[in-house]
This record gives structure tokens, C-alpha cells and sequence, in this order.
């Protein structure tokens, strides 16, 4: 009897709650229809320069321990005679910032036989954020390398590239 009296309470919450059962008719069978041909589709192919690699052979310029750079008017200059025109530069960058938009490195290399021309290469704001660069260099006569940056410390080496 409270059984009967359960059901019948459960009936009248979902017609009260405005739940009826209802009949799904049958599917019906549509005509078939072609699918749509896709439009087509044209790829463009993305190049992306390869970084130049390299193997450094005897040292214009090395220093083991590195180069701190702390706040943006540290700099250092350093000056030396390449002998060869197959030379390079190598630097590798360690961010002292865990906010990366405070680090920053320009290094601007001058050839001092050619009218002072420089060419600027670095890591951070408008520069690569490749940590470690290989830059293959063509000149050999006198260079001074300016080191300029912001909470990094830059390994930096200047040597004859091998083949």
C-alpha cells in the first residue's frame, strides 16, 4: 500500500512539473543528398631561416667567467685584431630577471678600418630572443665589440670559424 501511494506521488510531481511522456515517430528515410565539395585549399609554405652553426677554432676573445650586465649603463668595450675572413662570434645569454622584459643585451660590433660601420646584434626588446647566437663575420682588420644590457650575464666568444 505505501508502495502504491509512492508511485502515485512520483506521477503526480511530473505532471505537475509539466513532464509528459511523448511518441518520437519514427525516422522517416530523406533522399540522399550530395555533400557539399569542400572549398579548396591553398598552404603557403613557411621558410624559416636556419641559424647559422658553426665550430670555433683559435680565440680572438673569451672570457670563461662571463660578462654581468646589471643595469642598462653597464657596459664593456673590448678591442682586438682579426686575422682571418672566416670568423664569428658566439654569445650564449642567462636572464638574471625572472621577468624577461627587463633583460635585455646589444652587442655592436665595429670595424674600426672600415669607417668605424657597425652592425648590432643582441637578445630582448627589439632584438632575438634566441639565448645562445652564432654570428658568422666575413672582415678580418681591427674590431671593438660594445657589450650593453640589462640584468643578464653574457658569455662571449670571438674566434676563427673552421669548416
Amino acid at each position: 500500500m505505501k508502495y502504491l501511494i509512492f508511485c502515485m506521488l512520483i506521477l503526480a510531481g511530473v505532471m505537475i512539473a509539466g513532464c509528459t511522456i511523448t511518441q518520437v515517430p519514427p525516422a522517416t528515410s530523406a533522399p540522399p543528398t550530395s555533400a557539399p565539395t569542400p572549398a579548396p585549399v591553398t598552404t603557403t609554405a613557411v621558410t624559416v631561416a636556419p641559424h647559422p652553426s658553426f665550430s670555433l677554432g683559435d680565440r680572438y676573445l673569451e672570457d670563461p667567467g662571463g660578462y654581468q650586465l646589471l643595469t642598462e649603463n653597464d657596459t664593456v668595450v673590448k678591442e682586438f685584431r682579426v686575422d682571418s675572413t672566416a670568423w664569428g662570434i658566439y654569445f650564449k645569454i642567462i636572464p638574471l630577471n625572472d621577468n624577461l622584459q627587463y633583460c635585455w643585451f646589444t652587442l655592436e660590433v665595429t670595424n674600426k678600418d672600415n669607417l668605424n660601420q657597425s652592425e648590432t646584434f643582441g637578445y630582448g626588446g627589439n632584438q632575438s630572443y634566441d639565448l645562445e647566437q652564432w654570428i658568422p663575420m666575413y672582415k678580418d682588420g681591427p674590431y671593438r665589440l660594445t657589450l650593453t644590457g640589462n640584468n643578464v650575464k653574457v658569455y662571449l666568444t670571438a674566434a676563427k670559424r673552421l669548416p
